[in-house]
């Protein structure tokens, strides 16, 4: 299936159906009075989660999204039948925002969750609704409601612990195939991967994350060229970026520090926030060298690039380094969440704690002694 990211479609809401101005006229009742139904509700469009899609590719051809109207009342108390929502189904990690004013409606994080795009309108009220003791044959009636209408655009951003970040042919690909499910196109040219990839890591029976991977990122990705600017938005997500640098590219006029300063510079050009996510540096492509060629390229590599951060020493051909790295990621995956959970935690004692502390001296909490 095609992959897409983003799409724009109107949705349109149904009409509330009219209520009706009606009098019983039955036998035997020469007073039955009014008996005018309500109309029925129009038909509401909700978007739903759903974790078994993952491409927008849907809603890149039916643009147009619209409900049906209510059924306007009719005598003899009978109500217009409401219509049925429109349910759209959604890739879980899709942002839904108004077209017109740019403002996020929702964020769909979650298989199952469900949120209003827009409400069908109010059935009209019927005179059985207006007759009083003062207006026994009223003759009043409501018009149903206006369904609301909204121009949105969708874009999809997948939902991954990690993300994956490196030149065309660095051997992101391969990696993402050596330690996870997923098995993308693997080729000996640049751009192979075309659209994010998603891996499961089993680390054991119990334990896994989520890995993304992206297509190549060039010089000048920031300003169109190339491919991966586009996805960029699939790792705002994340919670860590494994930088995977070819340490033993084929052309000898290639500078590999050179190149990935290139590209930490359009992604910071791109956005600071994902600049500025948790980065582990990953050299790949090292069984190709010696030990001594190894270690001397490595060496040379974290001094030039000066580097601060956590270092990786991988070969994804051969999976040489990459169980101890799948390690090292969940366990950091795992302290970070264990981290965010005591921090909530204690955000809600505080809270609670606010709550439950009184000041005497507060007029709305004084008894009064008669």
């Amino acid at each position: 299936m095609k992959f897409i990211d983003e799409a724009r479609i109107e949705v349109i809401a149904g009409d509330g159906g009219n209520g009706v101005a009606s009098f019983c006229r039955e036998k035997f009742r020469p007073f039955g009075g009014p008996d005018g139904g309500d109309g029925g509700k129009g038909g509401s469009i909700i978007a739903v989660a759903d974790r078994n899609i993952n491409t927008l590719v849907d809603f890149r051809y039916a643009k147009l999204h619209k409900a049906k109207n209510g059924e306007n009342g009719r005598g003899a108390d009978c109500y217009g039948k409401g219509a049925d929502n429109i349910m759209l189904r959604m890739p879980v990690g899709t942002l839904i925002v108004d077209r017109n004013t740019d403002e996020p409606i929702a964020d769909l994080t979650e298989h199952g969750q469900e949120v209003v795009l827009v409400k069908g309108g109010e059935g009209g009220w019927g005179n059985i609704h207006f007759k009083s003791s003062t207006n026994r044959a009223p003759r009043q009636r409501g018009d149903g409601k206006e369904g609301e209408r909204r121009e949105l655009k969708l874009e999809l951003k997948v939902l991954a612990d990690v993300g994956l970040l490196g030149l065309p042919n660095a051997g992101k690909s391969t990696f993402i195939t050596a330690v996870s499910n997923a098995r993308p196109k693997i080729a000996d040219y640049p751009f192979t991967t075309l659209h994010p990839n998603l891996g499961m890591v089993r680390v054991s029976h119990e334990k896994s994350f989520v890995i993304a991977d992206i297509p190549g990122l060039i010089e000048g990705a920031a300003d169109g060229v190339g491919l991966g600017v586009q996805f960029l938005k699939h790792l705002q997500r994340t919670g860590l970026l494994l930088h995977i640098v070819d340490l033993a590219p084929f052309d000898e006029g290639v500078d590999p520090v050179k190149d990935n300063k290139a590209l930490v510079k359009e992604l910071r050009k791109y956005d600071e926030s994902l600049f500025e996510k948790p980065r582990w540096l990953v050299l790949n492509k090292l069984d190709i060298l010696s030990p001594e060629e190894r270690k001397k390229r490595v060496k040379d590599f974290v001094k030039r690039f000066a580097w601060k951060g956590p270092v990786f020493e991988i070969s994804a051909l051969t999976h040489e380094g990459c169980q101890e790295l799948v390690i090292a990621i969940y366990a950091y995956l795992a302290e970070k969440r264990q981290s965010e959970q005591r921090s909530q935690e204690t955000q809600m004692k505080e809270e609670a704690q606010g709550i439950l502390s009184i000041d005497p001296d507060d007029p709305r909490f004084k008894v009064y002694e008669e």
